[in-house]
């Protein structure tokens, strides 16, 4: 029997796509680690159906040592060559160098006492944002946060960060509330803080 619960349109019924939609996308995420996982994965998604990596997450993650920073940073062409023929990814070179350039760059932050998680929610002041999205009415695909996070990213040499790019990344990791009024998830999620 389906459930009776009213959710945003975008999720459709696919199962993986309704659990992620119900459990996690405008989940607010605190961890400079797991933020940094989100990053990466949106990267990847470029020119992709978000479907596309959920179905490959959790071998993206085997394949890239859990989106450990400390590892993939110290990845050499043997790993790009070895990722490059896993089927279980997204097999791009210039998405997995990204990858690797981005957790260089994560830990240059952290080592210069950087908070990375402090850092893109000082963008959205330090709180989630709170849309309030009325059905039928199109979502947003970029915001001047979003344009404003992209540059910083950019200019620390981050790659696959464009303002869509990062204004998604922004949907799935909280930092705003894009779930429609009429979703049964907008009021649990606007409860976890915002303004």
């Amino acid at each position: 029997m389906a459930d009776s619960l009213h959710r945003c349109a975008w999720c459709g019924t696919d199962p993986l796509y309704v659990a992620y939609h119900d459990e996690e996308w405008g989940v607010p995420e605190y961890d400079a680690r797991a933020l940094w996982e989100k990053l990466v994965l949106e990267g990847f998604q470029a020119g992709l159906a978000w479907i596309t990596i959920l179905r490959k997450r959790e071998g993206m993650r085997d394949a890239f040592d859990g989106f450990d920073p400390e590892i993939i940073a110290r990845y050499g062409e043997a790993d790009i060559e070895r990722l490059l023929g896993d089927a279980r990814i997204i097999r791009s070179r210039a998405k997995i160098n990204s990858a690797i350039k981005g957790a260089r760059i994560w830990l240059e932050m952290r080592d210069s006492g950087e908070d990375f998680s402090a850092w893109l929610w000082s963008f959205v002041g330090g709180a989630p944002l709170q849309n309030r999205l009325m059905a039928g009415e199109p979502w947003p695909t970029r915001s001047p946060d979003s344009v404003a996070l992209a540059k910083a990213l950019k200019k620390r040499g981050f790659t696959f960060c464009g303002p869509v790019i990062v204004y998604a990344f922004m949907q799935a990791t909280g930092m705003v509330n894009d779930h429609g009024t009429d979703c049964f998830r907008h009021e649990p999620v606007r409860a976890m803080g915002g303004k």
